[in-house]
């Protein structure tokens, strides 16, 4: 029982300010919501990996050409906001090189434009 209070005495102590590790008692707590994080983001990355590579040259000629079928699916799979899409085309156009050789870059970027 007095370990118990001490140890409650200890943490009490500690401090509500902002530190990379937040307050210890919600420590298994936010580790089990980044667990649950990381799963839906690698079923979302997965997804895209799919369709991507699956679709690779269909998505190259979208993006050449403004938009597409194949693309809106891509960005709607990465879940790219629809208010976004005009300016990531632009972004996608401008490094289209690198996109045509590489499916993995175009996964990536779809990726880090998405939510």
């Amino acid at each position: 029982m007095r370990a118990v209070l001490v140890t409650l005495v200890i943490l009490s102590g500690c401090s509500g300010d902002a530190n990379h590790l937040g307050n210890p008692l919600l420590l298994p707590l936010s580790g089990g919501s980044t667990l649950l994080g990381n799963a839906i983001y690698n079923q979302r990355r997965g997804a895209v990996e799919v369709y991507v590579k699956t679709n690779h040259p269909a998505i190259l000629s979208d993006i050449r050409n403004n938009g597409g079928a194949h693309l809106d699916e891509a960005m709607d799979i990465a879940q790219i906001p629809t208010t976004d899409r005009n300016a990531r085309i632009i972004q996608l156009s401008a490094d289209i090189a690198l996109y045509e050789t590489s499916p993995e870059a175009l996964i990536v970027a779809l990726m880090v434009y998405g939510q």
